[in-house]
């Protein structure tokens, strides 16, 4: 290890100088491995090796320890060589390092690659639930049933046959990895032996073939919170895929599809509906009765005066959630007939005759005035 550090000098690879801050040394190390990555340059044996020199340097000089260490080697000479075979050491399942996996993560999109024999989590799984508009707004438990993958029941996850356990890969050690040493450089790659799960299964099981999954129905218990929205999802936390390796399960979703009312609307956790209204009950005023989502009527006051497509409110009749309390939004509408009887046209004539304004009196007088004026 010495003898390398003495025959590379590390501030030259990067770029900067022998006093840089760390944080210089930082920001030259992303430029250059963004430049020289593999992702980057496919195919390009140079850029590869560029690569590996870049990131040689910044494990040590992004080390404050190592970087102590390197440059008093430097500044001893050859006399500081010492015994021992290090190398540095490149695992293409997981880069561990404090410094070259967190950058290699933030840099090129992923994170740190767990290692293939350790536990890992299982994958997460959606479901549609079709909720009826009432079903939604009050919440519900229901049963959910779904097609998906479960820890197998005839082995219960271990992929081995009844009687039989997996056993240790030889090749590996059971670390699912095997490493390729290079001179100074170490490269570790999947155990081609047992597929990086550091395990042999010698007499796999019937039902899910060694792998410890299997395809079977489902019935999950779900708990509809009052006033899910159209799409929203809901996350039951362990119900998804099952794990391996000993890993957690991962997250089943549930999106929910709410059906539309025929009366009723929602506007957030407050509920909305339209009314028709009579020309007297809008020019009088008048109580009438307001339906609610169950089944009831309310009173709802209107003045006189009351204008067509003017909202009224009716407090806590709306959805009803853990934490507020919505409320019933009433439009009314002035009714217009289409048909009337002689009563009714005799009624509306006098009605006409006994006005002495125009609606659009003061609109004509207003536009009037602004032509006037300009």
């Amino acid at each position: 290890m010495q003898r390398e550090w003495f025959e590379k000098d590390y501030y030259a690879v990067l770029g900067v100088a022998q006093t840089a801050p760390a944080k210089e040394i930082t920001k030259s190390y992303r430029k250059l491995a963004r430049q020289f990555h593999p992702d980057a340059n496919p195919n390009n044996a140079a850029a590869e090796e560029k690569f590996k020199e870049v990131s040689a340097a910044y494990d040590v000089l992004g080390d404050e320890a190592k970087r102590k260490e390197y440059d008093d080697v430097r500044r001893q000479g050859p006399s500081s060589f010492g015994g021992g075979a290090g190398g540095f050491r490149f695992d293409q399942n997981d880069f561990g390092g404090d410094g070259l996996g967190d950058l290699f993560g933030q840099m090129f999109g992923g994170g740190r690659r767990r290692n293939p024999a350790g536990p890992q989590r299982g994958g997460d799984i959606e479901a549609t639930l079709s909720l009826g508009f009432a079903e939604a707004v009050e919440g519900i438990t229901t049963a959910l049933h779904l097609n998906a993958e479960s820890q197998c029941s005839g082995c219960h996850g271990s992929g081995a046959r009844a009687g039989t356990t997996p056993k240790q890969c030889g090749h590996c050690r059971g670390r699912g990895v095997v490493d390729d040493n290079q001179g100074v450089f170490a490269f570790s790659s999947p155990c081609q032996r047992c597929n990086g799960r550091g395990s042999i299964i010698e007499a796999p099981c019937v039902g899910c073939r060694g792998t410890g999954i299997e395809m079977r129905p489902r019935e999950v218990n779900v708990r509809i919170p009052a006033g899910v929205d159209d799409g929203q999802k809901i996350r039951l936390k362990g119900r998804g895929a099952p794990g391996k390796n000993g890993g957690p399960a991962g997250d089943l979703f549930v999106v929910c599809h709410v059906a539309t009312h025929p009366v009723f609307g929602r506007d957030g956790i407050n509920l909305t509906v339209r009314l028709p209204i009579s020309f007297s009950e809008a020019t009088l005023g008048a109580d009438i009765d307001v339906p609610t989502l169950d089944g009831t009527t309310v009173k709802l006051r209107l003045k006189a005066g009351t204008q067509s497509g003017s909202r009224h409110r009716v407090k806590s009749k709306g959805i009803d959630t853990a934490k507020h309390q919505g409320d019933l939004i009433v439009t009314v509408d002035v009714a217009v007939p289409t048909e009337l009887n002689s009563d009714e046209r005799q009624a509306i004539e006098a009605l006409q005759h006994a006005s002495t304004t125009s609606p659009r009196e003061r609109i004509i007088q207003l536009a009037t005035s602004v032509k006037r004026s300009s």
